[in-house]
């Protein structure tokens, strides 16, 4: 396993809008200085749900993923998929962060 790449304690962080599921999420990103995705924070509208425990968790996975070397591309290609190609959880927040520039 690659080691870790930490961040600043204090970084330049970007938050947004997703809704997925029909459910509205607010996702968290921060990048290294090189610009490649560092972290990802996901909540639900719903704080203390399950939904909301559910994408906390999977924020927290792709963090780590992250901050250990694997690629953006490989993170998003795992995620479950709707019949148009689509990502079906809020995860798939990555589909647009993928397409921002840094």
């Amino acid at each position: 396993m690659s080691p870790r790449r930490r961040l600043p304690n204090r970084r330049f962080s970007e938050t947004f809008a997703v809704e997925a599921q029909g459910m509205r999420f607010t996702a968290t990103i921060s990048r290294f200085e090189d610009g490649t995705l560092a972290e990802i924070f996901l909540t639900n509208h719903r704080a203390g749900s399950d939904a909301d425990a559910n994408v906390c968790d999977a924020a927290v996975i792709a963090s780590i993923a992250l901050q250990h070397g694997v690629p953006l591309d490989v993170i998003r290609e795992a995620l479950m998929r709707d019949s148009r190609g689509r990502a079906r959880t809020p995860l798939g927040a990555l589909d647009l962060i993928s397409e921002r520039p840094p």
